[in-house]
């Protein structure tokens, strides 16, 4: 060795390798996919400067990186044959951190201990970084480099235990590239493992466009040899007319780890301003997690070939949280990182035109009825936060809603808003739709009556998102959307054009006994009144048109907030005979009970509940006592 010296770490490598050995336990095999990509790095530079300086290749030696393992000295060593760094570039890469924000990154790191290890991971990636996640893992880190270009003589040698200094002189080095020797701390046994290694360039490392070769040993010839261990080809940087359809289900399965083949996917090259190609796939199987909104979705990010970051959220909205697959940016820097990605145009624009993709995605699929069923079976629910969500799409995502309705005979939820308003009667002008805790309370609901006899189809929206949905969905095409349960002088109009008309006579006789039960209930109701909507029911409630539904008021109770009393319509059926019957009535006592049991019953077949159920039996009982 010549020219050796000791030189000290810049403060904030002191800082940040501080960190690295103390504080970042978890999560460490993920030194070796940062020493990989930055070993990838190398060979891409080498690549490039040859284009005008072919004689730095030196000799026909095929790129790729070299891992070996010796258990019994406990080193592993990661070699390339890339570009390698001169004396120079050794201590400024090595001793410095030449980014400018070091400080902030610092603090960042600092502030993230605290956080998930997933957090740090990416926090350790950021360029500049990356080689020195080595000491998570290393007592001490050993490196042999060379420049392309210079002589063997020119070679470097590096050294450190990470403790604040490091040792630097000039070998002769044969071969150009870098040589890094790990020597691996007590606790870290996992590393020296073969199939530990294997599995972890699976992970990070599978689509690095150069052979990666581990160093293996023949029992039988007593012998080691190279073994590859990735495909060194990306799969998603393939032709599309050059991948079959077997292969685009193997990769799936590779990707996720889910063993059942994806319903379909959509494979893409978008070239422009922007520069990235996007694998995305609808998977068959549900997560039993993903109706949470915390779930994570399955997007991976690689920035050149390199994987990034597991889970990308910020690729889509959280209502696609389904889709899996992975994106691979070329304009993306490989500094890029979760905090980075929230605010970045590049991402906000990725995430526009993903977002876009998948909706034609589901359109396609939607052209077959029998698979999209299938798809909306398991993730409608999730599909549902979309309106509120992504405003910008909201015309494209209320055709890919289905509903249950009554035009089917089972809680299927298969219809579409397109294949209703073709099923539309003559002189229907609205969408008409009542919200409900299940499928057969609102099948039975007595808001429904005429509907049936008339054959008017009404959507049945019995999922708990739904009514928090529809409040996004004014209109469909032109047609308003119309909850039955609410008062609304059209649809009272629209009724009585096709049923019987409640006549003058009777609006003048019944008034003096609509009085006198507004009255009597005084401000439990907002109004008595009577209605055409009902034929074996004598009475409903309902809210107006531009207040909190029922169905909402469940949503925020279950959601632990506030919510306004609901005033109630409480509308009469007069052709029904209990109705008829309490209008003979003289005993006041009996009225007041008989009125207040007809209002109780339309509460219960409204909510499901009432505030005092044992009040409401009583009241029926004393009424039975008396038959």
């Amino acid at each position: 060795m010549q020219k050796q010296e000791t030189r000290n770490f810049q403060s904030e490598v002191k800082q940040l390798l501080h960190l690295m050995i103390h504080s970042l336990y978890s999560n460490k095999e993920i030194f070796l996919r940062e020493l990989i990509s930055n070993a990838s790095d190398a060979v891409d530079k080498l690549k490039f400067k040859t284009l005008s300086n072919p004689d730095l290749y030196e000799n026909n030696s095929i790129l790729k990186v070299q891992i070996s393992i010796n258990k019994k000295q406990r080193l592993i060593t990661i070699k390339d044959n890339g570009i390698g760094m001169t004396r120079k570039e050794v201590i400024e890469n090595l001793g410095t951190i030449a980014k400018s924000g070091t400080k902030d990154f610092i603090k960042s790191l600092n502030d993230s201990l605290d956080k998930k290890s997933e957090i740090n991971s990416q926090l350790i990636g950021k360029f500049g970084v990356g080689f020195y996640s080595a000491f998570i893992v290393a007592d001490k880190v050993s490196i042999k480099t060379r420049a392309a270009g210079v002589s063997i003589q020119e070679g470097v040698f590096w050294e450190s235990s990470g403790e604040g200094n490091y040792h630097i002189a000039n070998i002769n080095k044969k071969l150009r590239g870098t040589e890094i020797i790990l020597h691996i701390r007590p606790k870290c046994d996992e590393f020296l493992d073969t199939w530990r290694i294997k599995l972890i360039i699976s992970k990070y490392s599978e689509h690095i466009s150069l052979p990666i070769e581990i160093e293996m040993y023949n029992d039988k010839e007593k012998k080691y040899y190279w073994e590859q261990i990735n495909k060194a080809q990306a799969l998603w940087l393939k032709n599309k007319n050059d991948i079959n359809e077997k292969e685009y289900k193997e990769f799936y399965k590779q990707l996720t780890s889910d063993n059942t083949d994806p319903i379909t996917w959509s494979h893409n090259h978008v070239e422009g301003k922007q520069e990235y190609i996007s694998l995305l796939y609808i998977p068959s199987n549900i997560p039993w997690d993903i109706r949470n909104r915390d779930y994570k979705n399955g997007l991976k990010l690689y920035v050149q070939r390199v994987f990034i970051m597991e889970d990308a959220e910020q690729l889509l909205p959280k209502y696609l949280r389904f889709i899996r697959g992975l994106v691979d940016s070329n304009d993306l820097p490989l500094n890029i990182s979760r905090e980075i990605l929230q605010k970045n145009s590049i991402i906000h624009n990725m995430k526009i035109t993903l977002t876009k993709k998948v909706l034609n995605m589901l359109m396609s699929l939607s052209k077959n009825v029998i698979i999209y069923n299938n798809f909306w079976k398991k993730f409608g629910l999730v599909f549902k936060e979309g309106p509120a969500e992504d405003i910008n799409n909201k015309n494209i995502i209320i055709k890919l809603l289905r509903f249950a309705s009554t035009y089917n005979d089972n809680s299927e939820q298969n219809v579409s808003l397109e294949e209703y308003s073709k099923r539309m009667i003559k002189g229907q002008k609205k969408i008409y739709f009542l919200t409900s805790d299940n499928y057969i309370s609102a099948k039975s609901s007595p808001h429904l009556e005429f509907f049936y006899k008339r054959g008017i189809e009404v959507l049945l929206l019995i999922d708990h998102i739904d009514e928090w949905m529809i409040s996004y969905i004014t209109e469909f095409e032109g047609k308003t959307l119309q909850s039955i349960s609410k008062q609304d002088n059209s649809l009272d109009e629209f009724i009585q054009n096709k049923d019987n008309i409640i006549k003058n006579e009777i609006k003048e006789k019944f008034q003096p006994f609509l009085k006198k039960i507004q009255d009597l209930l005084g401000k439990k109701i907002k109004k008595v009144k009577l209605t055409s909507r009902l034929i074996n029911t004598p009475a409903i409630v309902t809210t107006d048109i531009n207040e909190m539904s029922t169905q909402m008021a469940k949503l925020f109770a279950a959601a632990g907030q506030k919510t306004p009393e609901i005033k109630y319509n409480f509308e009469l059926n007069p052709n029904h005979i209990l109705i008829k019957k309490i209008l003979t009535i003289k005993d006041e006592k009996y009225f007041s009970e008989f009125v207040k049991l007809l209002l109780e019953e339309a509460i219960l077949a409204e909510k499901g509940t009432l505030e005092d159920p044992n009040k409401f039996i009583n009241r029926i009982n004393n009424f039975l006592s008396k038959i």
